[in-house]
């Protein structure tokens, strides 16, 4: 199993591929046949495939994203808060988020939900 350290590692290095990566980086850190959730409620993503289209939506944008706390307990998960603050054409999106990974043995990540919604998470200025 992937220690703490090695779980918030993995959240340090996928905070800063968000930032600028690629996706092709950012499926790396998941396993196969992971999933991502995001937000939670919309269709999950499975496999790299389509973990990879997700992340390659937004791959040209300048984004930045800010680590507000992590939590981390058991074996296999961690949840933690952050920003990403995403400069558009017209305007700066910042949407303020919970995430949950898991991790198999590999320490690569089995499961993402993002726990955010646009009405009540999302500022445009």
């Amino acid at each position: 199993m992937a220690s703490i350290e090695e779980r918030k590692a993995t959240v340090e290095q996928y905070l800063g591929l968000v930032s600028s990566g690629t996706a092709d980086e950012i499926m790396a850190l998941y396993a196969p046949d992971g999933t991502l959730e995001d937000p939670v409620g919309t269709d999950p993503k499975v496999g790299r495939d389509e973990i990879g289209a997700f992340y390659r939506s937004f791959e040209q944008l300048e984004i930045q994203t800010n680590l507000r706390e992590v939590r981390a307990s058991g074996e296999s998960a961690i949840a933690f808060a952050f920003d990403v603050v995403t400069k558009l054409p017209d305007a700066t999106m910042t949407v303020s988020a919970i995430e949950v990974m898991t991790f198999d043995d590999a320490g690569l990540i089995t499961s993402m939900k993002a726990y955010w919604s646009p009405e009540a998470d999302m500022v445009m200025a």
